[in-house]
């Protein structure tokens, strides 16, 4: 990228983009991905050892201890989504990955030791939950409305940091307790220097000068960011509760060892993972409505069938996995929807409140299961109420692809290549509430 590229992609000159060539997008899109790869690492490294906190009785059930970072991950999203617009992806996915040492190294070295500590550390580590909504609107700027599905799915694999986290940490926590955090924390400063150096941002960003409580204001006056905002609290809230929650469930429900445990969540989060990206790719070619109603069927489905709480090891688990690849298509396929759908330039701030909604449904979960688990010693109800709970997502789903968006609506999304406020430059300046008015006609 030559210097006057590089001097508008950090600084938001206004003027004409410069071409953007493929290397540039893969690099971004690389960088993206692995910062949050490294950070979802992180954020879900206290889950596989939720069964050895309460073997050392720090706690009867791990279900709070687990769900702390998930529920302050998640609102800080609303906050950074909306920084993200205003100071750039380069700066913030760079700045999370750094700040996530300190609570990681706490609770290495001094949290894990006590449940009130873990309790602080865990919240403090949320912060790594956060950089979701970094990378979403950034991947999003640069690439086309073409292929923005495909790219955000690809980007959306990173949240298999939470497979490295399941495959790693009870191994490594066995040679030494501290080594899994050591080793995360190194990870994550070794990214935050590359990505700092490396990074880019889109020639055509410009930050949002608008403050920050009047951005938080109109994204959350727009009717898509509360329809998306409900499907992804159910596809990506159910993958983040079956990923910190499923070593307790087969260990109370099938009698699995803690590593056996940890070794089937791994799998299951592998599955959702590689199903990301291809319901962003679905998403591309037939659509998100059609790809996010297939993936809801799939989930209701399985839901139901694990009710009956199977004995069979290959039943249950092709259950699991099918439900898996559900929740991977559905979480593809809502970011997909938002960004064929709505104003580049708010990407970020959408993403923050859609992004809060789906850690928002993976904290609610596990402390439900916990509470039913430890009054009638049985999972049936909460997952036949996922099912219920899918079933209105596939209904807000149909309700979506019978509303399409307004030809102008459609049209905002070729503004990607434009710098905001720049429409056609020279031209005149679009009103400020346009953008809504065409995104709440979906």
């Amino acid at each position: 990228m030559s210097q006057p590229e590089m001097s508008r992609s950090q600084t938001g000159t206004a003027g004409s983009s410069a071409p953007v060539t493929n290397a540039q997008r893969t690099r971004a899109l690389i960088f993206a991905t692995l910062g949050f790869t490294v950070t979802f690492w992180a954020w879900s490294i206290i889950s596989p050892l939720g069964p050895h906190f309460v073997n050392e009785e720090l706690t009867d059930d791990s279900a709070l201890l687990v769900a702390v970072p998930v529920l302050v991950g998640s609102l800080g999203r609303i906050v950074v989504g909306a920084l993200t617009d205003r100071l750039g992806g380069r700066f913030m996915m760079s700045f999370i990955a750094l700040i996530t040492v300190i609570p990681v190294l706490f609770i290495g070295f001094i949290g894990q030791y006590n449940y009130a500590t873990l309790i602080v550390g865990g919240f403090f580590l949320g912060v790594a939950g956060t950089s979701f909504a970094v990378g979403v609107p950034y991947v999003n700027r640069w690439f086309p409305k073409e292929s923005r599905g495909s790219a955000i799915g690809v980007y959306g694999m990173g949240m298999g940091g939470t497979a490295i986290a399941a495959f790693t940490t009870v191994p490594l926590h066995n040679i030494w307790e501290q080594l899994p955090f050591v080793v995360a924390a190194v990870v994550l400063i070794v990214y935050a220097v590359l990505a700092f150096a490396m990074m880019r941002n889109p020639p055509d960003w410009q930050p949002v000068r608008q403050s920050l409580i009047s951005t938080l204001g109109q994204t959350m006056s727009v009717k898509l960011t509360w329809q998306a905002a409900y499907l992804y609290a159910l596809a990506f809230g159910g993958y983040v509760a079956f990923s910190v929650y499923l070593p307790t469930f087969l260990n109370n429900s099938y009698d699995l060892e803690p590593t056996d445990a940890s070794l089937r969540m791994a799998g299951f989060v592998i599955v959702a993972v590689a199903t990301r990206p291809i319901g962003g790719v679905l998403s591309d070619r037939i659509g998100a409505v059609k790809t996010l109603g297939v993936a809801y069927s799939i989930i209701a489905i399985c839901a139901i069938a694990l009710s009956f709480h199977p004995l069979a090891f290959i039943v249950y688990t092709s259950e699991f996995i099918a439900m898996s690849a559900g929740f991977g298509l559905a979480s593809g396929a809502t970011f997909a929807l938002i960004a064929q759908r709505s104003d580049p330039a708010r990407v970020g701030s959408i993403t923050g409140f859609v992004g809060a909604a789906g850690g928002l449904g993976g904290f609610v979960p596990p402390i439900l299961l916990g509470a039913m688990w430890s009054a009638t010693q049985d999972y049936s109800l909460g997952l036949l109420l996922l099912a219920g709970f899918t079933v209105i997502a596939l209904l807000i789903t149909l309700w979506i692809g019978t509303n399409p968006p307004a030809p102008e609506a459609a049209a905002a999304g070729d503004t990607a290549s434009r710098p905001r406020d720049t429409a056609d430059e020279g031209g005149p300046t679009q009103p400020q509430t346009s953008d809504d008015d065409k995104e709440t006609r979906s």
